[in-house]
């Protein structure tokens, strides 16, 4: 499902420009006279007394003309975004009172200011937090450096989060449990009778019921847990980890390590840079277990229910043993991936025909049960493309049938440029924060940037596919494989191999438009001839979360919210780790990179629903006013 897209990076991170194109500058001591420390030390007490005074009007004077304020739950209750002076300034304005932000101060812990290159711009970056009427915040500014006055460097883009909900930190750190109730022996019972006792339910439901053991899935429950609420965790398959434990054989993840630690619990450093699926699937059991999650595995909804009067689901579940446990919980969340629906199988012509094996990739799973057969494989985005070199490495004799122009590119450098970022020594949360920070008319030029020095990396590459027909593309506007997948499109390949092969003919190539149809011993082409084929696998994709949706809370429910994943109106992620339009349901998927970011906002949001502290939309005319769940962009 997305095969190595769903632990990929899909939110470009600004890489700066040193590794890639114009060198970098950085000064060596940030608190030198005008360097970026008293820089951004000068903005901060100015923006700090501005944001205390509630004054709007100053506060529109500290953005650039084109500046940009981005918002994630600190100020608005939602993730949204305003460009320009006035749209700042009243959406301030609307917001200020009730927040009463204040306490601005440079961040603990976090990365110094610095001067660096970004986007072709200077830019003095660095982290803040402030304090609410509810909890704590962090924030992320880029001045646009002036040099002739780096005193009045003015806002470029700025991002404040909710961090904190006052009274539900999360038990990290100094606040961390201290373990007394048993190393004192108060009681008989110790800390593994405690917690089988806690995962079993027995005495109660949970806050919250979570549909995925996957990355996503865990890693809110994570979150959740150390803010002190409730949550159990189900999943179909019979082990935590086997979403990955079950996929084609070869499957490795092709961003690295450093990109992909996980909350409260980062990789070994023994680990190797690139992490084999079994390892993934190892590590997603071990992390339930060390996170002490509440999962239950071989479990299926049968039956949902929202009560309106009592604002509550109840839920009918299916156990191992076949009896059936009826939960009532103020929460659901569907963690099943962006991909969370069933698979797609297009109607090819003649296909009931054919005599041999039909597979769809999901149901792939090694190249070596073939050896010496014959293998058409159908698609060539990521999986068409891994399970057709899978087959080849296997032994067997394999044609790649592509039904349309595809994006290629090459694992390194192209791909690497994205989450690049990672690897310039800068804690995974600080990388995070800067990463949400980007507004969507920046990405989406970051992403042409990238785009043309990835087809400047791959010129070769890309002429010799098209010299033995591949046919590629850059996407509807240029904006490459990352852009195509946040609009919710397939058709994208990340080069580990497949393309040479391709290229030198050992696999061959025949493009959909060339054929006339199945037939019982493999495919007849346009021009009469056989394909012979013993197995035929469609790497056709997956239908979306909507449909996930709907198969396990029904049509009504799938209905309400509408469309998941690809951008709205305001160019925020439709219905996804924020309020949908159905009362207490919630979607948490995307990589791991983005599980890690969201999953702390959709937990916050979480327990402020809990705890009574969730704004209500028609007491907030800044949300109301563009409402997501009202918008029919939500429905496309």
């Amino acid at each position: 499902m997305l095969a190595r897209l769903q632990i990929r990076l899909v939110i470009v991170s600004f890489a700066a420009d040193s590794k890639w194109g114009t060198p970098a500058m950085e000064t060596s001591d940030s608190n030198t006279m005008n360097g970026p420390g008293e820089v951004f030390a000068n903005w901060l007490g100015r923006f700090g007394k501005v944001a205390e005074q509630c004054d709007a009007g100053a506060m529109g004077n500290l953005f650039a003309a084109d500046g940009f304020w981005k918002d994630i739950l600190s100020f608005t209750w939602e993730h949204r975004t305003f460009t320009g002076v006035e749209e700042i300034r009243e959406a301030f304005a609307e917001s200020a009172g009730r927040v009463q932000p204040r306490n601005f101060r440079i961040a603990e812990g976090r990365s110094s200011p610095r001067l660096v290159r970004r986007m072709g711009n200077s830019v003095v970056e660095g982290y803040f937090q402030f304090d609410t009427a509810i909890g704590h915040g962090v924030g992320f500014v880029r001045l646009l450096h002036d040099a002739a006055d780096p005193l009045n460097s003015k806002i470029w883009t700025l991002l404040t989060t909710l961090h904190e909900i006052r009274g539900f930190e999360e038990k990290v750190g100094k606040r961390r449990p201290t373990g007394d109730e048993y190393s004192q022996i108060v009681s008989p019972v110790n800390w593994m009778q405690v917690r089988d006792k806690e995962r079993r339910y027995e005495d109660r439901d949970p806050q919250v019921l979570i549909v995925g053991a996957g990355q996503g899935g865990l890693m809110l429950a994570a979150r959740l847990r150390q803010m002190g609420a409730d949550a159990l965790v189900i999943d179909t398959t019979a082990r935590v980890g086997d979403v990955w434990r079950d996929r084609y054989n070869n499957l490795t993840l092709h961003n690295e390590l450093i990109a992909n630690h996980f909350p409260y619990l980062p990789f070994p450093e023994t680990w190797p840079c690139w992490v084999p699926k079994d390892m993934l699937a190892g590590w997603l059991e071990a992390y339930a277990e060390f996170m002490e999650l509440n999962v239950w595995t071989s479990t299926e909804i049968k039956h949902s229910k929202f009560d309106e009067a009592a604002k509550e689901w109840q839920i009918s579940l299916r156990r191992p043993d076949g009896t059936d446990r009826v939960m009532r919980c103020k929460h659901v969340v569907m963690a099943t991936g962006v991909s969370g629906g069933a698979p797609r199988r297009p109607r090819l012509p003649g296909l009931t025909d054919f005599s041999g094996t039909v597979l769809h990739s999901c149901e792939f799973k090694s190249g070596a049960e073939w050896a010496g057969k014959r293998a058409i494989v159908i698609g060539t985005g990521n999986s068409g493309h891994d399970v057709a070199q899978d087959l080849y490495v296997s032994g067997a004799a394999v044609t790649l049938m592509q039904r349309g122009p595809t994006c290629v590119v090459s694992l390194d450098p192209s791909a690497r440029i994205s989450y690049s970022i990672y690897g310039e020594g800068m804690p995974v949360e600080d990388v995070d924060l800067m990463a949400a920070s980007i507004p969507y008319p920046v990405l989406e030029k970051t992403y042409k940037w990238v785009t043309k020095r990835t087809q400047a990396h791959d010129k070769e590459l890309l002429d010799k596919l098209h010299a033995v027909g591949f046919q590629t593309h850059d996407g509807e506007d240029e904006t490459g494989f990352q852009m195509m997948y946040l609009r919710g499109a397939g058709g994208y390949y990340i080069d580990v191999g497949c393309c040479e092969l391709v290229i030198e003919k050992k696999i061959d190539l025949i493009q959909f438009e060339d054929i006339d149809g199945f037939v019982a011993s493999g495919l007849r082409m346009k021009d009469g001839r056989i394909i012979p084929a013993d197995l035929v696998v469609m790497a056709t994709g997956f239908d979306g979360m909507q449909a996930g949706v709907r198969k396990v809370l029904g049509d009504a429910v799938a209905d309400k919210i509408g469309a998941v994943w690809g951008f709205d109106e305001d160019f925020v992620m439709r219905n996804m780790w924020r309020r949908t339009a159905q009362e207490g349901l919630w979607l948490m998927g995307g990589a791991i990179i983005e599980a890690r970011t969201f999953s702390r906002y959709l937990a916050l949001e979480i327990v402020a629903s809990l705890q009574g502290l969730h704004a209500d939309r028609s007491q907030m005319p800044l949300v109301s006013r563009k409402c997501p769940a009202n918008s029919q962009a939500m429905k496309g």
